[in-house]
């Protein structure tokens, strides 16, 4: 058969279209995707951080206090974060309900530290998306907005 013979390429296409779809159904997660307490320490606070938080009030209370976000849904999993405020900042954010399963583990044991330390330095929701866990991201976000705005309250 030459080269270029219809079949062939016919062949050829084929095999190629079925090794792509069997690539991209692979790229799903294993276990389906559940949500559960993050597992991952926050970092401790730095004293480097400007404003106040937005939404966070300037009442400087007698004492550090938590406040809960509202859980933001993720197709991978619920979010949710808590914050510690003292003072009109905050000074501690931690991710209680992050997505797990498969591999939103790996995923969420590397984004939920950095958005916490994020939080912390931003002093807002204003934070940066972390690369490969774009939903994780978003959901931290909206939580985040959630528990500050019931910090201003």
């Amino acid at each position: 058969m030459r080269k270029s013979h219809p079949v062939r390429r016919a062949v050829l296409v084929g095999a190629a279209t079925v090794s792509g779809i069997v690539l991209l159904l692979s790229l799903k997660p294993a276990a389906d995707p559940a949500s559960a307490p993050a597992a991952a320490a926050p970092p401790r606070p730095s004293g480097s951080a400007a404003a106040s938080p937005r939404g966070a009030g300037a009442a400087g209370g007698t004492g550090p206090r938590t406040v809960t976000g509202a859980v933001a849904p993720t197709p991978y999993g619920d979010v949710q974060v808590r914050l510690t405020v003292h003072g009109g900042r905050i000074v501690r954010a931690e991710a209680v309900r992050a997505p797990r399963g498969g591999l939103s583990d790996r995923k969420t044991a590397l984004a939920v530290p950095r958005l916490n330390q994020e939080a912390v330095s931003a002093q807002s929701a204003r934070i940066d998306a972390v690369s490969g866990a774009t939903y994780t991201s978003a959901g931290y976000r909206r939580s985040l907005q959630s528990a500050l705005d019931r910090a201003g309250g």
